[in-house]
């Protein structure tokens, strides 16, 4: 089982607070000299690279971090066009050279200004003189970990010298924190870490930011801006999406501007950003890792690593998984957790003896549209790698269904309300239900399908309504937090400043719909949830299934501009994630680049009022996806380690190569 040694812990902060009174920190901190770098190559730098190079003395702490913000303040700019501020319309440009990934920079006043930096980087906006020596810098804190190092040659955790970027949907003590939205907080800075914060932080990790998000977490392609950030672009092509609401989360780390960073995945925002990044990104088992200090946490949301390895995903996983009193939900993780690190799984060249179903009902091209086309094409040769890998396959075939047999038999007697309200012909108003019902089980050519073919693993169907669920989870955060002017859902709404743009809408309006709730009304997300879990493991079962496989996302990345892709039998524009979101944990994995790509432009002339276009050339990453089992992270960790070495699609974007 996987534990935090708190005893050693306690150990390193008696030995550092010798070193400051004995004033050896500040002896040593003023002779290091912002832009002194080491011949370390910090451009695709992992954990084991970084910490290697460290207990070999060719590295420290302190010179990491000067590396990679050497690399924001050349790469982190604005990327789109502003000709009425940050808040106005935008247009794109295309080759950047800028990204806008991390929106707040873990620096006080001095450096931030020594480095060049503008005050909107500032750790926060309303202490301006920012002195509290409680809350050291990213560079005091890698200063501290230096001397913990020469004076014992000890890494002062499993984390010591790596840099991350947590989305500005968690809380950080010494970070303003307001999930993308400019809101006139009291005191920006929320009074303690998230749980995994902490954990992070105990293990050595030095949080040199705040990544840039959709605002309040949205998805699609409002999801690449916020009111406080600014527009998020994607590092691969600077006029398009970056991956949903934790699209600063994935390009930060694709751009090598940091080392690791955390994500926060309510339906797509882990996976898509690491999809569209060229990155690992995982979205785990929701009981398993704390959401305590989240925005708007829930039963969907999860907290979730994006690396570019699959090793040091999961070496980030190892140190803040596990229960936490302050989320009932981890709870359930109790016995279920590894007894070896998650790293220990990540090291497989081979697969013999895994079974990993193909989720075909994501991979049929006559469901889809010709943009979904070369994606398929990338994952099934990526399903032929997996067999040259020695795993075995269970493929039901071109436009087969691997859940739908489970689907029709476990769906209408485990939804039973909401699937009897989809069919009133075959249930009628008054009548008796319970014999179709019985007869349903055990022939299942009797039920009935729509005219998309619901129930299937895309979408069973009409889930019924949910009521106040989003506000419930807004005021308990913000009732905890406890900041004397931002409340409650209507204080964000009356006290905040939101963009004006005709073609990216803000958040306005979607916090107005959440806050005119009445009650707490959740059973249908929960009778959904508990009906797709009994679907998905029935099959996982029947077939002796470890794992399946399928695209992280059919469509590419959208131009932030343009009209997303449309859904189509329940494929969305962005990835897929109906399963994902119901309790099982999955992983995306680099697969690879297209050549081409289609795309949306607006066209009032045509149904729908977008009309695809195309083929463009375009190299733009692809993911492959790897869901498991619920707490079964490590079959990810050994099949997505032994796809990655066998293919090594992971190429860093061309645009943000080494400094000069």
């Amino acid at each position: 089982m996987i534990k935090h040694d708190i005893k050693s812990k306690r150990s390193v902060r008696f030995i550092l607070a010798t070193l400051v009174m004995a004033g050896i920190l500040f002896q040593l901190t003023p002779g290091l000299v912002f832009g002194q770098t080491p011949k370390f190559k910090i451009e695709e730098a992992t954990i084991e690279t970084i910490q290697s190079a460290i207990l070999k003395g060719e590295l420290t702490s302190s010179e990491v971090v000067h590396l990679y913000l050497g690399r924001i303040r050349a790469y982190n700019g604005t990327c789109v066009n502003e000709p009425e501020g940050m808040l106005g319309p935008i247009t794109t440009i295309k080759n950047a050279g800028k990204i806008n990934a991390l929106m707040t920079l873990n620096l006080r006043p001095d450096a931030r200004i020594g480095w060049g930096f503008d005050a909107r980087k500032a750790r926060s906006m309303t202490d301006l003189v920012d002195n509290n020596p409680a809350m050291p810098d990213a560079l005091e804190v890698a200063a501290q970990q230096d001397i913990f190092f020469k004076a014992t040659g000890k890494l002062i955790g499993p984390l010591h010298g790596i840099t991350f970027a947590i989305k500005d949907q968690y809380d950080t003590f010494d970070m303003r924190t307001t999930a993308g939205a400019d809101a006139f907080y009291a005191n920006d800075r929320p009074p303690d870490d998230a749980t995994f914060v902490k954990r992070l932080r105990d293990a050595g990790a030095i949080i040199l930011a705040k990544a840039n998000m959709g605002e309040y977490a949205a998805g699609g392609v409002p999801g690449v801006r916020s009111s406080f950030g600014g527009t998020n672009c994607n590092a691969y092509d600077t006029e398009r999406d970056p991956g949903a609401s934790s699209g600063g989360s994935g390009n930060a780390v694709s751009a090598n501007l940091v080392t690791c960073a955390i994500g926060e995945e309510t339906g797509t925002s882990v996976r898509e950003p690491a999809k569209n990044n060229s990155t690992v990104g995982l979205a785990p088992t929701r009981e398993l890792v704390s959401a305590d200090g989240m925005i708007q946490k829930g039963i969907t949301t999860r907290v979730g690593p994006i690396c570019r390895t699959v090793e040091d995903t999961a070496r980030v996983l190892s140190v803040y998984a596990g229960f936490d009193p302050k989320d009932e939900l981890t709870a359930f993780s109790s016995g279920r957790m590894p007894r070896r690190p998650y790293e220990s799984y990540a090291k497989e060249t081979r697969l013999d003896g895994m079974r990993i179903g193909v989720v075909r009902e994501y991979m049929d091209k006559d469901l889809f549209t010709i943009a979904d086309a070369e994606t398929i094409d990338i994952i099934e040769r990526a399903i032929n790698d997996l067999r040259d890998l020695g795993a075995t396959i269970v493929d039901p075939g071109p436009h087969g269904a691997l859940f739908q047999k489970y689907v029709d038999k476990y769906s209408p007697v485990w939804r039973n309300q909401y699937f009897i309200g989809q069919f009133p012909d075959q249930f009628p108003v008054g009548g008796s239900h319970l014999p179709l019902l019985v007869d349903m089980f055990f022939d299942t050519s009797l039920v009935p399908h729509s005219a998309s073919g619901q129930p299937n693993i895309r979408n069973l169907g009409p889930a019924g309504g949910d009521a106040g669920g989003a506000k419930y989870n807004f005021n308990t955060y913000l009732k905890e937090r406890g900041d004397t002017n931002i409340q409650s859902v209507t204080d964000l709404i009356n006290k905040a400043n939101f963009w004006t743009d005709p073609i990216i809408q803000n958040r306005k309006s979607n916090l107005q719909n959440t806050d005119n709730a009445l009650t707490l009304a959740t059973s249908a997300t929960l009778q959904n949830r508990f009906a797709l879990q009994t679907v998905v493991l029935a099959c996982f079962e029947d077939l002796d299934l470890d794992a399946v496989v399928y695209p992280t996302g059919n469509v590419p990345p959208a131009i932030i501009t343009n009209p997303e892709e449309p859904s189509i039998n329940d494929r969305g524009p962005g990835l897929w994630t109906f399963i994902n979101s119901r309790g099982f944990p999955a992983m995306t994995v680099p697969a690879g680049f297209t050549t081409e790509v289609y795309d949306r432009v607006a066209d009032a002339s045509v149904p729908g009022g977008r009309r695809l276009v195309g083929p463009v050339p375009a190299k733009l990453p692809v993911g492959i996806d790897f869901l498991a089992r619920p707490f079964d992270e490590p079959t990810l960790f050994k099949i997505g380690s032994a796809y990655e070495a066998k293919t090594k699609h992971r190429i860093p974007p061309a645009q943000f190569g080494p400094l000069p």
